[in-house]
């Protein structure tokens, strides 16, 4: 199994909603746990990865968006962080970084190029993203055309499957095609443990799979493609031609509050989280292609335990 893990089931790093009581929860239960810490301070983040080290002895991860710069991937590395991944840009800078610790390194791709790249920077796994992932979208090609040229360009380096699995069925084709895990983002913020809005959770729980990929929710990170449910903002939005930032209906307003009082303003990508107050339908609420078949609510090891066990009657 890839890194000795019980199951080959890893959590996707879905920013503020998957905290260090998920990534706990998951690495304990078998999988391996994920935190998004690309905008968490050197404090906060150093913090998280203690929390999750001092809750249990597995491997866990944490991702950064190389969009923006990693500032605290060096004091992250130093408080023992044992899997580190990279996204969204080219992580040549920040290998020697990780190479001076103990920690195993990662990185997002979405074609053969890019993984054949990452193998060459000596990376110790890849992970493939399809375009059907929720939350911020790198890809622009299904996972299941890009999956298998990206296991051969990848020769003996593991390769995990990203993107609209929610599902054993899902897990099941992905390791069928190659892949030596899968990762699940939906599956998880909709648990028991996730940080995620109570409404949030709900309405990814009541939702057909009416998802869409836009540039809607931009605030923050321009141009960058989201996943999301579909609500009262972004069909707004639609319907007045999608125009660009500054001409947008009711841009600017405030639609809630977070739990520390920081007004939440609509096009805003920040996520809903337990605490949040105002119209927690109309923020960004992201999902993968496979919410629809989320119907309930379990704990992490609930979750996993019957994925695994999905999977295997597929086989």
């Amino acid at each position: 199994m890839i890194f000795d893990l019980r199951y080959p089931i890893f959590q996707a790093p879905t920013g503020s909603v998957a905290g260090p009581e998920l990534c706990s929860a998951v690495t304990q239960a078998g999988g391996m746990g994920a935190m998004g810490l690309t905008w968490a301070s050197s404090d906060d983040a150093v913090a998280a990865v203690r929390a999750v080290r001092d809750a249990t002895s597995g491997l866990f991860q944490a991702n950064f968006a190389l969009a923006f710069e990693p500032e605290s991937l060096s004091a992250v590395l130093d408080a023992g962080l044992p899997v580190v991944t990279f996204s969204w840009g080219d992580p040549t800078p920040y290998v020697s970084t990780v190479r001076r610790s103990a920690a195993k390194f990662g990185v997002q791709v979405t074609n053969g190029l890019g993984a054949r790249r990452a193998v060459d920077l000596g990376a110790d796994f890849l992970v493939c993203q399809g375009v059907e992932a929720g939350g911020h979208v790198q890809a622009n090609r299904s996972l299941w055309d890009i999956l298998a040229g990206v296991v051969d360009a990848a020769g003996n380096v593991p390769v995990v499957a990203a993107g609209g699995i929610a599902d054993g069925g899902g897990i099941a084709r992905a390791l069928a095609t190659g892949a030596s895990g899968a990762m699940l983002g939906t599956r998880f913020v909709a648990t028991v443990e996730s940080r995620a809005h109570p409404e949030y959770k709900a309405r990814l729980l009541e939702s057909e799979g009416q998802t869409a990929l836009t540039l809607c929710f931009d605030g923050g990170w321009k141009q960058s493609a989201q996943r999301v449910l579909r609500n009262s903002t972004l069909e707004t939005w639609e319907s007045c031609g999608s125009p660009a930032a500054g001409s947008r209906p009711g841009e600017g307003e405030t639609i809630g509050f977070s739990a520390s009082g920081e007004a939440i303003l609509r096009y805003e990508e920040v996520a809903p989280r337990i605490g949040f107050s105002g119209d927690i339908e109309a923020m960004c609420l992201y999902a993968g292609a496979g919410v629809g078949v989320i119907r309930d609510l379990p704990t992490a090891a609930e979750a996993i335990e019957r994925l695994w066990r999905e999977a295997q009657t597929q086989e």
